[in-house]
């Protein structure tokens, strides 16, 4: 029983440490409430080296510099609005987890509605489909029933 405390308590520890957060502390800023605004712009930026990580859980240089200015932004009184506006004129809308819904991004939003659409459909009408075929036997012919008795009565080899 304390082996498996034991071993329990080292798992939870593991996945404490790997969900580490990539903020340094000298990066933090003294304010609590402007350090969680920061915190809650940057998880919406995507770092630019990993690709599929925010910049607040990357530790590339670049998502550290990013989160540098973020937070020398907020300092100087930018809304995150300001924020993220220069970032996207500076990386593009890439940088940005949640791409806004326009004309260039309505395939990325609507895609995945549109294909679960059309595989319910494919699913529908390939069930209906199913239950349309008769499962039934269908009765032999007579030339089939004499060729059948047939090796039934020969004897077996």
């Amino acid at each position: 029983m304390k082996a498996r405390v034991l071993v329990l308590a080292l798992l939870l520890a593991a996945g404490a440490a790997l969900r580490a957060e990539a903020v340094q502390p000298d990066e933090m800023m003294g304010d609590p409430k402007l350090e969680a605004r920061a915190r809650a712009l940057s998880a919406e930026l995507r770092c630019m080296v990993c690709q599929n990580q925010s910049i607040d859980d990357s530790d590339a240089s670049l998502a550290h510099d990013i989160r540098v200015l973020i937070r020398q932004r907020i300092a100087a009184g930018e809304s995150d609005q300001a924020i993220k506006t220069f970032l996207v004129s500076r990386y593009g809308e890439f940088i940005l987890l949640k791409p806004p819904l326009q004309l260039n991004t309505l395939l990325l939003w609507g895609g995945p509605p549109l294909a679960f659409g059309v595989g319910v459909t494919f699913l529908f009408f390939g069930m209906r489909r199913r239950k349309d075929v008769s499962l039934a036997p269908t009765p032999l012919s007579s030339a089939e029933e004499r060729r059948l008795s047939s090796l039934l009565d020969e004897p077996p080899a």
